[in-house]
């Protein structure tokens, strides 16, 4: 219970910039949670708009593996 009494005597114990190993804690997890946010919604994009279907290339013949000449 002192310990209590003591965090309202000093109201800098509970202040982000005084008290640096709270805050840090805090803003690593804000930084791991947004990474995997972005890499999370970056995949689901490439998910969503990805390539439905291949494309019909025309290759000419001259410039296959084993080239065909006229």
């Amino acid at each position: 219970m002192s310990e209590e009494i003591e965090d309202y005597k000093d109201p800098k114990l509970k202040d982000i910039s005084y008290n640096w190993v709270n805050s840090s804690v805090f803003l690593f997890y804000l930084e791991v949670f947004c990474i995997i946010a972005l890499l999370l919604g970056g995949c689901y994009g490439l998910y969503t708009h990805r390539y439905k279907g291949k494309p019909e290339v025309v290759v000419p013949a001259n410039t296959q593996y084993t080239p065909e000449y006229k």
